[in-house]
């Protein structure tokens, strides 16, 4: 027979009461600890969605300019290089640890938005979010 919500909580406070000030201490420590580094990843999550929404966008901006057309390249988020554009169909798409892919203006839209996707449902409520709720109340019932 499975536990409900309510029946796990009772059987947790149960355990917590058991506990000692000193333990209590701890498991708050240690519950904040991971209450934080979820947080931390959920807002990493968030940022490269973003990230990946700005590449998007300048995908789309990119394929409406025509060939030979003079432009700043990034080759760093601060430095830029002057260019011409030679294929605006073609791309490098990177795909992380330094490794790019050349692939065509739809498919690199493609993989931007499905990786958009997957972001969008890691981040929604009822994944990971509902980790973080709680282990948030379970730190209320220590505090």
């Amino acid at each position: 027979m499975e536990k409900g919500p309510t029946t796990m909580s009772m059987s947790v406070r149960a355990e917590m009461e058991k506990l000692s000030v000193e333990q209590l201490k701890a498991v708050k420590e240690q519950t904040d600890l991971e209450v934080n580094l979820l947080n931390d990843s959920l807002n990493n999550i968030r940022s490269a969605t973003t990230r990946l929404e700005l590449a998007s966008s300048a995908l789309h901006n990119l394929s409406l300019r025509p060939s030979g057309k003079k432009m700043l390249v990034p080759l760093t988020a601060s430095l830029y290089v002057p260019g011409t554009l030679q294929d605006p169909d073609q791309v490098l798409v990177d795909v992380g640890t330094g490794y790019f892919i050349e692939k065509n203006m739809p498919q690199a839209k493609d993989y931007c938005d499905r990786k958009i996707n997957l972001l969008k449902q890691i981040a929604e409520p009822g994944t990971g979010n509902t980790v973080i709720i709680v282990k948030g109340s379970f730190i209320r019932t220590v505090s």
